[in-house]
């Protein structure tokens, strides 16, 4: 172990998870055992200690057998003492060495940590150019050897954990836990809403040219079909983040990438360069967006944007970089939509057929996840075309199946904007569907207002159809209630007995993983392309697999649910528990779900689940941030009990399961029907005699 190992911090919260304890253990380690590694650095309320000498430490107490290679690489990431996006900017420069030029990577580490340092900066600048182009404007810089050295330990881990999981996925893997850990230094585009965009981006042909002007992590043009012809421009504002970004993308496709750091309203760095589709989602709000220097900026070709008028500006950046009939879809506040300072540009996107299509999508799809925002489709007018006479209006919370706070049915939303779209593409018109979509005629449109939220022009139909579908609905909230009633615990269910205080002894989840009673397996959405995925919203609202899988590489072992396994979220402070069964089995397992797979010969996976919701349980392997819960799983409790004497706690608690799903769904149908009948009152589809 090099003096550079020592570098590596990790907190209190950190050891506990190497360990597979609670942050009291620690605590507690620190007061009784005076070997305990001394902090190194942090604050007195918030010390951290040098991760070498925590491992030393915990192995020769026995508390750790061996440090998992993810949790290890990533405590070297976050621990790093020149912060952990620097350390995400080596390990990507590494990853691409390791991916292009596995031979030169072999070569500079099979030395110390010193010459590694002194050697990796030629082999970097060389793969790096090749990839990014020429230094003058390139967003990756390679570091220097003082800069390496402490980098050395982290590089190699991030090497080895390249060998299990593949170099793409590993930084996928890296930069996930890194945004993940700090929401709220990041404007995310989650992985549904950028594969929408990218594919209404690309629904005439796939694009050979595309462009981020607002690149943040790179997550738009990660959602563009990949080719090795293919040209992938990006700008942030933010230095990091353009170098994220062209690191992310060289290390998921073939791609010439080309990022720059610079203000794209101010200062643009792909000046003059056209793309046959753009993808943004813009900073939203901006007052200070260079409203005063820009003034006789020619991109302003449909109007001046007033200085609240940010994302107008954007718009038109972005028709500007556009070829002729080429593409541009923005993810829009809804405000946009409607401002009285903004109708003027509206009007003239219309006049001029830039505008195709306002797509209101379901709020807490995106953030800010309070708004239902909008996806505004443009397309740059060819001369020789006419104007579009009209304009796709879609509104996707009136759907039948769709609510903005179920995140499950992100893929009926999806499914139905790209249907729509591309009904509009191969058509040109596309007939009403009532409550969802309609092409509104320009000149509908061009009125004091200009208002173009799909909302106020598309009111919603009544719940299921009208009156003759409400009443299939009741009848079956009637027959919903009577299964509820039926599965209700009987009340001598209810009645104490001497069990209550003759509790067993008990035992840890991590202790059962310890002893081969269980595995556990923490999820991350991998798998193949297409692979359902079990999201923590499915395991707290009982539904089907509702998620996407990401790509991972064909090495890739992602965890997939198999039946009797036991899925608890380990955010956001809800006791949860769902056992799998064979209509959920093989859907990939979603972040923030830890998966734990009991042996039979053991664990009843009814009996497993039961005690891991218990509030208290929940309560005491719970720590707590200021904005969010986590559930350290490990320290879980239930009775230690013989297989037998699993049995009647087992039957009690899958009962309570059949009693939790009739009152769901007796709930959804009560929920439609009462919304129903308010609308058809409201909007004379029903007589106020009915109610």
């Amino acid at each position: 172990m090099t003096p550079r190992d020592d570098a590596t911090e990790v907190t209190a919260a950190g050891i506990a998870r190497l360990a597979g304890v609670g942050r009291a253990a620690v605590s507690n380690w620190r007061r009784r055992h005076g070997d305990f590694p001394k902090p190194v650095g942090g604050t007195d309320t918030s010390p951290s200690f040098a991760l070498a000498e925590v491992e030393r430490w915990l192995r020769g107490q026995g508390k750790l057998v061996e440090v998992p290679l993810r949790e290890r690489v990533w405590q070297q990431l976050a621990g790093h003492p020149a912060g952990p996006v620097t350390a995400l900017l080596h390990a990507g420069c590494a990853l691409l060495l390791i991916r292009d030029k596995p031979s030169a990577w072999l070569a500079v580490s099979a030395v110390s940590d010193e010459r590694l340092a002194q050697l990796l900066p030629d082999e970097l600048d060389e793969v790096v150019a090749a990839r990014f182009g020429v230094r003058r404007g390139r967003a990756v810089r390679v570091p220097a050897p003082t800069e390496l050295l402490p980098s050395a330990p982290l590089l190699r881990g991030v090497a080895e954990l390249a060998s299990e999981l593949g170099a793409k996925q590993t930084y996928e893997f890296l930069l996930g836990r890194q945004t993940d850990a700090n929401p709220r230094q990041y404007t995310l585009t989650p992985p549904g809403p950028a594969e929408l965009m990218a594919r209404i981006a690309e629904s005439r042909a796939p694009a050979r040219t595309v462009l981020d002007p607002a690149c943040g992590t790179g997550a738009l043009l990660r959602a563009v079909t990949p080719r090795p012809d293919q040209y992938l421009y990006g700008q942030d504002s933010a230095p990091e983040l353009a170098a994220l970004t062209a690191l992310r993308l060289a290390l998921h496709s073939d791609a010439t990438v080309r990022t720059a750091a610079a203000d794209t309203l101010r200062a643009d760095a792909h000046e003059g360069r056209k793309a046959d589709a753009v993808l943004c989602h813009p900073p939203f709000n901006e007052r200070n967006w260079g409203h005063d220097e820009l003034a006789y900026d020619a991109r302003w070709e449909y109007g001046f944007p007033a200085r609240s008028e940010s994302e107008l500006a954007w718009v038109q950046h972005a028709l500007a970089r556009l070829t002729d009939s080429g593409t541009a879809v923005l993810l829009m506040p809804p405000a946009a939509a409607s401002r009285r300072s903004g109708r003027r540009i509206r009007a003239d996107l219309l006049r001029r057929g830039a505008l195709r299509a306002v797509i209101a999508l379901p709020a807490g799809v995106a953030p800010p996840y309070n708004l239902p925002l909008h996806v505004w489709v443009l397309r740059r007018p060819d001369p020789a075309a006419r104007p579009a006479p009209e304009l796709l209006l879609m509104e996707t919370a009136a759907l039948p199946a769709a609510d903005g706070r179920d995140k499950q049915l992100w893929p009926a939303v999806r499914d139905a904007v790209l249907d729509a779209w591309q009904h509009v593409e191969r058509h040109g018109t596309l007939d009403e569907r009532p409550g969802s979509a309609r092409c509104v005629p320009v000149l509908e449109l061009l009125d004091d207002e200009v208002d173009l939220a799909p909302a106020r022009r598309l009111p919603p139909p009544a719940e299921a159809g009208g009156g003759t579908e409400l009443a299939a609905v009741h009848s079956g909230l009637g027959e919903a209630l009577r299964r509820a009633a039926d599965l209700t615990p009987p009340q001598d269910d209810l009645t104490p007995s001497a069990a209550e205080t003759a509790r067993p002894p008990l035992t840890t989840v991590g202790e059962l993983a310890r002893a081969g009673a269980l595995s556990l397996h923490a999820g991350t959405g991998a798998g193949a392309a297409g692979t359902p995925v079990l999201t923590d919203h499915d395991v707290l609202a009982g539904t089907a697999p509702s998620g996407i899988a990401h790509e991972g590489p064909a090495d890739d072992d992602p965890v997939r649910t198999e039946p009797g396994d036991v899925v608890v979220p380990v955010f956001g402070g809800g006791a949860a528990a769902r056992v799998v069964d064979e209509a959920t089995a093989g859907a990939a397992l979603g972040r923030g779900l830890a998966l734990l797979r009991p042996d039979p010969a053991a664990l009843d996976p009814w009996f497993l689940a039961g005690f891991l919701r218990g509030t208290a349980n929940h309560r005491q392997a719970s720590s707590y941030a200021s904005t969010a819960a986590r559930l350290d799983v490990r320290r879980l409790q239930l009775p230690r009990l013989p297989l037998a004497g699993q049995r009647g706690y087992s039957e009690r608690f899958r009962r309570l399961a059949d009693f939790e799903d009739a009152l769901r769904h007796a709930a959804r149908l009560g929920d439609r029907l009462v919304r129903g009948m308010h609308d058809g009152l409201t909007e004379g589809t029903l007589p106020p005699g009915a109610a």
